[in-house]
Formats: C-alpha cells, structure tokens, sequence
C-alpha cells in the first residue's frame, strides 16, 4: 500500500502557470499550482495570486507548463475563481498583439479590456448594491459580515476585507456577492445608461361609440372647453397617424399639460409609456422597420457584397444622410443568417441611441450594448452573454473591441475617422478602428468601414486598392444637400453689422428658421465662457498651477478652470501682478455663445450640449430629448453636436469661428477642418428639408472653406497628400512618438537630449527632437516628444519597435532616468 503511494506522488504532475497581473510589468509572472487545483487551471480562468509583499490580485491564466521559472522560486496560487475560462484564447492573442503593435504591456491592456469587477485587487473597492433587496437569512456567516460591514461603512476595499474576515481569500465570497447582485464592485461606478421613455396617448373604447362621444363633448365644452380641445385635437391626429404622443397632443392643441392630466384620470384617455428612439425614429416607423433600399443604396450594398468576395476590409464612402446606416443593417441581417457574430462601433455611443432602437426593432434580444455610461455589473453582465454567444449583435464604443467574441463575422466602424476611436491615455494607445481590422482578421471575418469624411490613411488604402471602395454620393430619399454661405467676419465689424459674435446673415437666418418653427444648431468648438482672463495695464494672465495652459472662465461657477487637470480657483477682481482693475475677458467659449445669445434673442429657449453640461446622470438624454421634442429652438455645441445628430427641423447651422480649427498648428488641421465642418454641415436639412449652414470666418477665401462649399473631399485629399508625401507624413510613412516627463524641467532637457542620442545611433535622421508640445507642462509633469518616421516600404517596424524597446530599457536602468516617465505612443494622431 505505502509502494502505491509513493508511486502516485512521484508521478502526479507539479504545474506552472504563466499569469497576466493587472499591472504595468515588461514580463509574465509564474506561479506554482497546488496539486488539489490541477484540475481547475485552464488558460482564461482567473486566479487570485499575491504580487510584492502583501499585495493580492486577480490574475487571467495565459499558459500552462510543467517547468518552474529559473531565476527566481514560484508562489502558489491562492484560488482559481472560476469554473470555466473567463477570457478566450484569442482574447489573449488580441491582448497579446496589442501589446506588442502598441508597445505596451499585457497587463495594461487587461486592465483596459477586463470590467474592473472581474479584476479585484487590494484596492478595489466594494459598495453595497442600494438598489437590491435581499434575504439576509439566504447568506452564509462571512457574507452576512461583509453585508453588515458595508450597512455601517458605505464601502470597503479588498483589503479592509481581508482583515475583517482574517483570511487571504475572500475573492470567492466577493464573487458569489456580486453575482447575486448584492454588491457592487468597481474602482468607480459609471453613471446607469437609461432608455429614453415616451408617453402615448389612445381614446377609451367606450368613446369610440358616436353617441357616447357626442354626450361628452357636450359636457366638456360646458364644463372643460380646453379639455374638449384636447379630444377634438386627438380626433383629428388620430386620423393622421396610428400613435399620438403626449407631447404632441399638447403643443397641437394648446390645451396644456394639466387638460391631458384631467382626461387621464377620467379615464376618456389612457397614457401608455413605450421605449422610443431618442433622434425622431419610432418603433412604428414604416421607414424602418420595413425600408426599401434606394437605387444608389442597392447598388451600394452589392458592390459591397462583391468586394468582400476578394477583400477583407471596404470603405463605405457616402455623403452624409446618404441612409449609410440601413445598408449596415442589410449586412447585419446577412450575416445574423449564417450564425456568426457582428460588432458595430461608434465613436460617441450616448449621441447615437438612435441606432440601438433601430437595432432592436430587427434583432430584439440578440442584440447588446456596451460602453462607459454603463455601471460595471451591466458591463460584466454583457461580458458574459457575449461569452456565451448569447448575443449575436453588439453596438457599443471602442471599449468592446475587447469583449469575448467566438466568431465575428462582420465588424461595422462608423464614422471611421473620428479621433474619438484613439485612446490617448492610460496605455494601450490604441486605435479602436485599426485593432478592428486586425481583430476580424483574427476570426476570418469582414470589415466595413463608413464615414462622409474619411481619414486620408483610410481613403489612402481604399485608392490603391488594399480596401474595397464603394461611394454613395446622393443624400437619402433625394434630399439636397444643405446651401454652404460664408460670412467674413472682418467685413461685417467693419460695415459694424455684427451683434456680439453672430453676423446679419446668421441672425437673419436663425430668426426666418424659428419664424417657421425650425430648429437651429450654432457650433463653437470651445467650451466655457472665455479662454483668457487678461489685465489691460500689464497683460497679466492667471495660469493652471499644475499645467502650462492659461486658466478657462466658467460664468456658471464663476471661477477659473484647467481644462487638463481639473484645477480650479476663484476668479481675480484685481489684477495678482499690478493691481489693477482693468480685467478683460478675450475670446468665447459656447457658455458665452449661449449668454449673449440670451440678450439678443430673450424670447428663444436656448440648450447648451458640451462637457460641461452632460457631466451629470442622464443629462445628455434630456438635453436631446428636449431637442427631438421642440422644447429647444437653439442647441448650441462643441464637437459634440458634430457627432450622430439626426433631427427633422434642424434645418440651419452656424459656425460661430471656423478659424479656430484652420489655425491650429498640426499636420492634420486641414483634414480634421474639412472633416469636423462637412460634419457638423451635415446635420442641417436631413429630412425632406434643404437645410443651410452659415460658416463665420476671417478668411473666407481659405482652401478647406471652398472644399467644403463644393463638398470636395477629393481635391482636399490630392492637394494635401502632395504636402504628406514631401514632409513623410502618413500614410507615406510611419510615425512612432515617445514623451518623456519629469517634474524638474532640468533633468528632463538631459534626459531627453540623452535618450534622443541614443535612438540617433541607432535610427540615425529618422529620429526629430525632443521638442517640447504645444503644452509642455501637465499635472506638474514637464513634457519633452521624439518622433520617428519610418518609411513603409523596406523597414521592419517590428524590428524598430524591438529596438526601441531596448534602448527604452537601456535608459531606465541608468541613473540619468531616475524620477523620469516614458511613454511611447504608436500612430499616435
């Protein structure tokens, strides 16, 4: 008997496993499995490990062996938390090529990808879920403690729990919390995502009766005229449509909200409360759930369809209200047909719920959400359905590139030019729509690209023919583009026609659009209400602490704000430097935009849509709700109106200051002008309606302004690749920056100038700078950049990555770089 166990326990296996840390570590640490968890190791499944002297993490399994590492002696795992993996293989050769592409580490593209409740560290804190009731008595002795703790203190950090409980892991008993949804776990709570809700209006069937109708109207009128204008409005919609919407009945029949109120509770009328697209589109809309694709549509479609016969990425190429999103949802349909999964990105999911109504309406509960305005329980939840292939479709930001897909088929990336698609920081760097087209080529699937205004890299491709190119040049259902006039800005402070910031032709036009109960969108890409305070007498101007920027005056909390840290103070009446009384405010920001549009035009109700005034919950949802609904005659907004707006009376759009975009000192201004103008031009008209734009300038006879009257993309993208091409720019050449930051602006200049050096010997003339940014301090950090441009043809870039790497690797083991932080950043506008 003793013989046979000897035998067992010298042929039972001792395994090893290389785990990734949610940490920013250059290499994989391994930890020894104890043999009772041999079974349970499976690449994917997360285990609970201790990194440094007490720290505990979850860590994801990446591989299994049998051989211990050399150089140093492995710890045991503490537990394996789950019974089946919770990130697929090729999840983690995503994470891997990331990683790799975007020189950075694994755990940092874990900590990107992973919802934080499924990474659980020391410092992770817990909350108890408020909005849940449970069972006390259901819960076991240490659950019940953590409840109590937690009843007392609003939340507890993995670690508090630790010493409340006495023991290392507590992992397992946070996870069985969470999954009866008693707490929540998160490093910070997202605000709740919220279907926008609207109210209907249907007449008691009793009063479809003629005689019954008649002996109440007869009442009404004696008693309730406004009431009885009310049901005569109804009737009279009704006959017009199948569904008549609260608001509607209202503002038709000016008999006020409490007239409807009182008809309700006399039960003439029922109210029923339905979930409604929040940019004009009903569930019922006959244009969508049953369209017939146009003619420039159809042909669209199938050349679509042809080019992915021979390529694995198109370039939907369609000016904008083209109907580019019913052509997406043909492919969607198709592809749903044959099994297989589709992501379709957007750049700002919160302005485009539009599209996830539309979604429903064909794909119902197959189809998922995913992105930031999601609290972490609802992100895990989708993690896992998607896991499960529970869904088939998933509409979300560029966050759920990340999400566990078995077999993507299609992946749409809408308005595939945005800058939004970037992560600039923390690290992974990546751009959401590149990493797109390597992930479908990781399943075999297809990629569609679509935008009005493509990046030129894109359109680049799509040229010489390694993209497919499909163009739609017809706005939908015939609809002329909207009428472009451009306003000099000089010209009218001279002929002292301009009131405040707005020339006669603006004006004009805004007032003959709400003469005709149109809607108007002015777009100033600066929030706030004036850029620069400055003293007249001395030019002193008050500067962020913490940053190398000039401090941004907010009337509405009458202070003075950093845009890039957040630091605030209150605002100077006298001058700091000499005294002085003489503060003058100098440029506008959309706050400003929005107040002197207030004197001007008292009467008009005004919304401002910037990041100022969609910080709170569900704040973005009203302020668009009020626009759909016509409470809101004039929306005035950054880049964000720009983005995903589609309404029916917006028939007139004003670009307050096109020069703030044209002047800024970057290779792309031009591109992004053109972009962010056609944009924001295109949300005028949309429906039926030529719209008109108005753009204010002080030069009117720029380039990019005449491209854009005539929409033409193509003479801005042939002139300004003339200019790529001389200064190896892409999409001739690659450009990889590195940052390097240090808080003594000393040390940095010889750091950089050292690290520069070292690259030179190896990269030699490809190798520009270090200069410093146009801000070079930020959250006390000095910042010097390097760039290198790398040919595309006859250069490894993989080959320069791993060199870098080393020479980064080289620079932080001297004592030069001692206090410094490097960041290298790829393809990184």
């Amino acid at each position: 008997m003793l013989e046979f166990a000897e035998v067992q326990l010298h042929n039972r296996k001792t395994l090893f496993v290389e785990v990734i840390l949610p940490l920013a570590i250059s290499r994989n640490y391994t930890y020894r499995v104890p043999f009772e968890m041999n079974n349970g190791a499976v690449v994917g499944k997360r285990v609970v490990v201790q990194f440094g002297k007490s720290k505990l993490y979850t860590a994801i399994i990446e591989s299994i062996s049998e051989h211990a590492p050399e150089k140093y002696e492995a710890k045991y795992i503490i537990e394996i938390l789950d019974d089946a993996p919770v990130v697929t293989s090729r999840q983690l050769q995503f994470w891997h090529w990331l990683a790799e592409y975007y020189m950075c580490n694994e755990g940092e593209v874990m900590n990107a990808a992973l919802p934080s409740a499924l990474k659980l560290a020391s410092e992770t804190k817990v909350m108890l879920n408020r909005e849940y009731e449970y069972d006390k008595t259901q819960l076991n002795d240490k659950e019940y403690l953590i409840t109590e703790a937690l009843d007392i203190q609003p939340e507890l950090t993995v670690s508090d729990i630790v010493k409340l409980l006495g023991q290392k892991t507590v992992m397992p008993i946070l996870k069985s919390l969470f999954e009866k949804n008693i707490i929540t776990i998160s490093e910070e709570v997202s605000e709740r995502y919220k279907p926008r809700k609207k109210t209907y209006i249907t007449l008691n069937p009793v009063y479809q009766n003629p005689d019954n109708r008649r002996e109440l109207f007869e009442i009404l009128e004696k008693r309730a005229p406004k009431q009885a204008d009310a049901l005569l409005t109804y009737l009279k919609l009704s006959r017009q449509q199948k569904a008549v919407a609260k608001n509607e009945l209202i503002e038709e029949s000016g008999a006020g909200e409490s007239s409807i109120k009182s008809l309700i509770e006399k039960e003439v009328f029922f109210a029923e409360h339905k979930t409604v697209s929040r940019l004009g589109y009903e569930e019922d809309d006959e244009s969508i759930s049953n369209f017939t694709l146009s003619g420039a549509q159809q042909l669209a479609l199938d050349e679509a369809r042809l080019h992915f016969e021979k390529k694995d990425v198109v370039l939907l190429h369609g000016v904008t209200a083209s109907g580019k999103t019913q052509i997406y949802i043909k492919l969607i349909e198709e592809m749903v047909a044959t099994g297989r999964q589709v992501l379709y990105l957007l750049p700002e999911i919160a302005l485009t719920t539009h599209i996830i109504e539309r979604l429903r309406i064909y794909f119902g509960g197959t189809i998922g959400v995913y992105h930031s305005r999601f609290n972490d329980n609802e992100r895990v939840e989708v993690w896992q359905k998607v896991l499960r292939s529970e869904y088939k479709v998933v509409l979300g930001a560029r966050s759920s590139i990340f999400l566990p897909f078995h077999d993507l088929g299609l992946l749409i990336v809408d308005e595939e030019h945005e800058t939004s698609y970037k992560q600039y920081d923390p690290a992974p760097r990546y751009n959401a729509r590149d990493a797109a087209i390597y992930l479908a080529n990781m399943h075999g699937g297809k990629v569609l690209l679509g935008s009005a205004t493509p990046s030129f890299e894109t359109y680049y491709n799509a040229r010489t023919h390694k993209y497919g190119l499909v163009t739609l040049t017809e706005r939908y259902g015939g609809v002329q583009l909207p009428l472009v006039e451009v306003v000099s800005i000089s010209k009218e402070l001279k002929q002292k026609t301009m009131q405040s910031h707005f020339t006669s032709v603006l004006m004009a036009d805004m007032q003959l659009a709400l003469e005709n109960k149109e809607q108007v969108i002015l777009f100033q890409n600066r929030r706030g209400y004036a850029p620069v305070l400055m003293c007249r007498v001395c030019a002193y101007t008050p500067k962020c602490i913490n940053c190398d920027v000039s401090l941004t005056y907010h009337k509405h909390t009458t202070k003075l704000h950093c845009h890039y840290c957040g630091y605030k103070e209150d605002t100077p009446s006298v001058c700091p430097a000499c005294g002085s009384t003489h503060l003058e405010y100098k440029g506008f920001g959309t706050e400003k935009v929005e107040d002197e549009l207030s004197v001007l035009m008292p009467d008009v109700r005004l919304a401002r849509m910037d990041l100022d005034t969609t910080r709170s919950r569900n704040s973005l949802q009203t302020i668009l709700n009020n626009l759909e609904e016509k409470k809101i005659d004039i929306l005035i907004g950054t880049q964000m109106v720009a983005k995903g707006l589609d309404f029916a009376d917006v028939t007139v759009i004003g670009i307050i200051n096109a020069d703030s975009l044209l002047k800024y000192p970057d290779y792309r201004a031009n591109e992004r002008s053109f972009q962010m103008l056609a944009q924001v031009s295109g949300r005028a008209g949309r429906r039926g309606k030529q719209g008109k734009v108005v753009i204010q300038t002080y030069d009117p006879g720029h380039r990019v302004i005449k491209q854009v009257i005539e929409n033409d993309y193509a003479d801005l993208y042939f002139t300004e690749m003339e200019e790529r091409k001389s200064f190896k720019y892409p999409p001739f050449f690659r450009i990889i920056s590195i940052d390097i930051k240090h808080k003594n602006p000393e040390i940095l200049y010889n750091q950089a100038e050292y690290f520069t050096n070292e690259l030179r010997k190896h990269f030699g003339d490809r190798v520009i700078g270090p200069e410093a940014p146009l801000v070079n301090r930020i959250r006390n950090y000095y910042i010097k950049t390097i760039m290198l441009k790398f040919e595309r043809d006859g250069v490894s870039v993989v080959k320069a990555k791993a060199l870098m790497r080393d020479v980064i690797t080289q620079f932080q083991t001297t004592k030069l770089s001692k206090g410094s932080v490097v960041q290298p950043d790829v393809d990184p506008y």
